[in-house]
């Protein structure tokens, strides 16, 4: 394997414990206009997309709806509401040993960048919540907004390798809870795409998506790119 100089790692259930929040709100969002969608939908059809998307393909493939598209508008101008509600409202935290892990790997001349379906504000107010800072415990932040095109589209993970001057993918480790994060991976040419069972999607739908790795916590890739 070549040498990583570069880990991009999804936010929320990878190295956030949420407890599938952002999800739940989702989900309370869709069957406010009338809906009875189960968490588990929106799970195998949302997880790790831009957050619009995410609702929008929830309801395409999960409901009646005849107009996905202003329903979708208006779900995700819910949504926003109620999740920053939600952030203020619910204990938010990093995964066990998440800071010592980001500090061990930057040690090492690895570049930690968190990249995520969230727009701007909610991505920085995660951060906010677990006192991280950019530059001193992580490289960079990417969300939704620094970019045109979402997951699984590699737009994110080719800007993190833009800022840090990493031209060759297969000094790339991506990792997230869901086959969309492995297929941003995949499409990036990363050289390591790893799944973790730690958030949105269990072992089997993960595997559809064919990861290097599938680890049971990120914490556990440690050992397997410092070696």
């Amino acid at each position: 394997m070549n040498t990583i100089k570069l880990a991009v790692f999804d936010m929320a259930g990878t190295t956030v414990n949420e407890d599938n929040l952002v999800y739940k709100t989702v989900q309370k969002c869709i069957n406010g206009l009338g809906f009875d969608v189960s968490l588990e939908e929106v799970l195998f059809h949302g997880a790790g997309k831009e957050k619009h998307k995410a609702i929008t393909d929830v309801l395409t493939n999960c409901t009646d709806a005849k107009n996905s598209g202003q329903l979708a508008d208006e779900a995700f101008a819910n949504f926003k509401v109620e999740l920053e509600a939600a952030y203020d409202k619910f204990p938010i935290k990093a995964f066990a040993k998440m800071d010592t892990f980001f500090s061990t790997l930057r040690h090492n001349g690895i570049r930690v960048v968190l990249n995520t379906g969230y727009d701007a504000k909610t991505a920085n107010k995660l951060l906010d919540k677990l006192d991280w800072q950019v530059g001193r415990d992580i490289d960079a932040l990417i969300t939704a907004d620094d970019v045109e095109r979402g997951r699984p589209h590699p737009e994110m993970i080719e800007l993190a390798m833009k800022k840090f001057n990493i031209t060759d993918a297969k000094q790339v480790v991506k990792a997230g809870d869901s086959e969309i994060d492995i297929e941003e991976g995949k499409n990036a040419c990363c050289g390591l795409t790893v799944a973790v069972l730690s958030g949105a999607q269990d072992r089997a739908q993960l595997a559809l998506a064919q990861p290097d790795l599938i680890l049971d916590k990120l914490t556990d890739l440690e050992s397997y790119i410092l070696k």
